[in-house]
């Protein structure tokens, strides 16, 4: 009893600056087949790809993945400046400026180098690997949805989840065309967002939240589930179970 299947997430598309790169993320999938083959895990393991669509790699990085009967997810994402959680500036340069310790001036230079790639292969890649998600029969999530025109493209897409939408706005647009709308289980237990956009704890209470995942802390999973079923009106406990067990795993 309990939840048996995991989604391990891996990257594909680097930053320059990243401490791991493709191939390395194709030797995690490798130990995962063999941690599998060998009868090493409790639950059943397969892969979510988190696809960097703006990276100039991703495509390559993706190519690593062909023939892999263990992707069941991919998220089709931008993080680049300007683009869907960081349409404020001023929050991304919060984030990246102090991550990387950059000077005004070369934290300039690298926010027009990331929204150059944006502009050059996110187009592309996003179309890329849709259709090669829809050919394999790998479930598409959208990522960081902010609009309705988001939403809309993400729809035009195939998409089937809509993975943390930031606004509520893209959240009642994603739950009106049949989009499991999933959140981040620490997002339910801190009542905010750790980036300024919507809390999980506001779509919850109005009908807008279908799945909870892990979000890099597994057992905030177990620790949301109670507490939406206790604090947020109008979710029972069994309710709020499936939103982190039943709701998952029907979406993939």
């Amino acid at each position: 009893a309990g939840i048996t299947t995991v989604l391990d997430a891996l990257r594909v598309g680097m930053d320059d600056d990243a401490d791991m790169n493709s191939a390395d993320m194709r030797k995690l999938a490798d130990a995962i087949e063999d941690s599998v083959q060998q009868d090493r895990l409790r639950a059943d393991h397969f892969i979510h790809l988190r696809c960097e669509v703006s990276a100039p790699d991703c495509l390559a990085a993706f190519a690593n993945f062909d023939g892999d009967d263990r992707i069941k997810l991919a998220s089709l994402m931008d993080h680049a400046p300007g683009q869907r959680q960081f349409v404020d500036l001023e929050t991304y340069a919060y984030y990246y400026q102090r991550k990387l310790k950059l000077t005004d001036r070369e934290f300039q230079q690298f926010c027009e180098k990331r929204m150059a790639e944006s502009a050059t292969n996110s187009g592309p890649n996003r179309a890329f690997i849709a259709a090669a998600c829809h050919q394999r029969g790998i479930v598409l999530a959208s990522h960081d949805d902010a609009t309705t025109g988001h939403v809309d493209e993400a729809i035009e897409q195939g998409v089937r989840v809509a993975e943390f939408p930031t606004t509520k706005e893209a959240a009642k647009a994603s739950k009106a065309a049949g989009l499991g709308v999933l959140m981040g289980a620490p997002n339910v237990m801190r009542g905010a967002s750790h980036s300024g956009n919507v809390s999980a704890r506001t779509l919850a209470g109005e009908g807008l939240l279908d799945i909870l995942s892990s979000d890099y802390i597994p057992f905030s999973l177990i620790q949301s589930a109670f507490f939406l079923g206790d604090v947020v009106d109008g979710i029972s406990l069994p309710q709020a179970v499936a939103i982190v067990s039943k709701n998952p795993a029907e979406a993939v």
